[in-house]
């Protein structure tokens, strides 16, 4: 069957090893080019100098890996970014060092203080200069900290209406700072954790910028754009990135691989999931002779497609429900779950074809996935089940992460064995579960499976 993507990017951008040469525009795109409204321009000019760039670069070589954008949120100098355009530091530290650039070209060293995992944020702030460490405490109460000017976030209670114009800050493709206009168009449907749908064709590059009102109040921060639509971007909701400063304004500098925070994240995220996805039940309805499992389109989306043999083999229907939201953890996403059945109808191949056909698709699954080398081998368990009289064929693969302890993939194939010619295949993954949670997810979907007619 057809596999289902999600084709949301992150806007970090990675530079390449070799730029493109970049066409010359024709006479007639460069007439026709738009001018910046008023607005757009008043709003760039009063956040230019809270606006800046974020780069990691490798440890003693100032080689840049990435980068993406950043704003100032206090006078003390707090500044929010996305946890991926911070991510080779928070998990590499002795490789990598994050550092700043202003839009006048001002930089120097940044120190991540506390991250948000769930909703991609992270809190960083300007080193302190090396000899100001060296100095005693006396002496350094003495000299007067710097004072920044910051940009405040939009109070939540003025809410937003649709509509709305925005404008978002970055950096795109490290081409220079820039300023996107669009519209706020609400909160995206079915997504686990809020997001703001953003109208504006963001750039890689743009990951942590502002989103603005026209009072120059920070309403969202530039996360990702869809990459099969145009102008389909999102925001995480400003709130987020105000309680993520409350929490960490005092925070000492993060010290080591922050691999102990990311799991104590994905734990609280795991243990959420698995109690809304199973409260949530299943729909009814959902083939004509087994009860098959197919959850409600809540925080999932759900496709469905038939496909009819021309030449006299395997007919069949097939369903795919996935989660869009997913957390980034370095080179690899986890902490969602997705689901499928196939319904297969054999009857113009006879019993024996069948059987092979419908043998064959089970084998036929795997385990791989994107940051598998993060991950142990799976260890699967087979067994011949029967529930609510349907006798099924079922097998449970689990695998640990490395470096995030408690946490594993879980995967559940099921097959139907109650006819000669016909049957169901199904299978189920959740990622970044914990052990007692992958376990309860297994039997709260093997449960879902019975006869509907003899």
């Amino acid at each position: 069957m057809k596999t289902l993507r999600v084709l949301a990017l992150a806007l970090c951008f990675v530079p390449p090893f070799a730029s493109a040469q970049p066409e010359a525009p024709a006479p007639a795109e460069a007439a026709s080019a738009p001018v910046v409204s008023m607005s757009a321009r008043k709003v760039y000019e009063q956040a230019r100098s809270q606006l800046l760039q974020i780069r990691t670069v490798l440890k003693g070589r100032a080689s840049q890996t990435s980068v993406g954008s950043g704003f100032i949120v206090s006078k003390e100098g707090h500044i929010i970014t996305n946890f991926h355009v911070v991510s080779e530091v928070a998990l590499e530290p002795a490789n990598h060092d994050l550092v700043y650039v202003t839009a006048d070209g001002r930089e120097a060293k940044l120190d991540i203080l506390m991250l948000d995992v769930l909703h991609d944020l992270a809190l960083v702030k300007p080193a302190a200069p090396a000899d100001s460490q060296a100095k005693g405490k006396e002496t350094a109460t003495k000299e007067a900290p710097p004072v920044w000017d910051a940009l405040n976030f939009r109070s939540p209670k003025q809410t937003l209406g649709q509509g709305e114009r925005m404008y978002s800050l970055g950096n795109p493709l490290d081409v220079g700072f820039a300023v996107i206009e669009g519209n706020y168009n609400g909160l995206v449907e079915r997504s686990f954790y809020p997001q703001i749908f953003f109208s504006g064709a963001l750039s890689a590059g743009m990951s942590g910028g502002p989103a603005l009102d026209q009072e120059g109040r920070v309403i969202g921060i530039n996360v990702a754009r869809r990459v099969d639509g145009e102008q389909v971007s999102f925001l995480v909701p400003a709130s987020f990135a105000a309680a993520l400063l409350e929490r960490g304004r005092n925070a000492p500098p993060m010290k080591g691989a922050a691999h102990a925070e990311m799991t104590r994240q994905l734990l609280e995220h795991q243990a959420v999931l698995t109690d809304r996805f199973i409260a949530q039940g299943w729909k009814s309805a959902t083939h004509p002779r087994y009860r098959v499992p197919v959850p409600p389109e809540r925080f999932m989306r759900c496709w469905g497609a038939s496909h009819q043999s021309r030449t006299g083999g395997l007919d069949y229907e097939d369903s795919q429900c996935v989660m869009e939201t997913r957390i980034f953890v370095g080179q690899y996403t986890t902490g969602a779950i997705s689901l499928r059945h196939q319904s297969y109808d054999g009857s113009k191949l006879g019993t024996m074809r069948f059987a092979a056909r419908h043998s064959a698709s089970f084998r036929n699954e795997n385990f791989r996935r994107l940051g598998g080398e993060h991950m142990t081998k799976p260890q699967c368990h087979e067994d011949f089940i029967t529930h609510d009289k349907l006798p099924m064929r079922a097998v449970v693969c689990m695998r640990a992460y490395k470096k995030l302890p408690q946490l594993y993939d879980v995967s559940v194939l099921v097959a139907t064995l109650d006819q000669n010619q016909g049957g169901v295949q199904g299978r189920f993954d959740a990622q970044g579960v914990s052990f007692g949670n992958a376990i309860k997810l297994t039997q709260h979907y093997l449960d879902a499976y019975g006869l509907l007619q003899p």
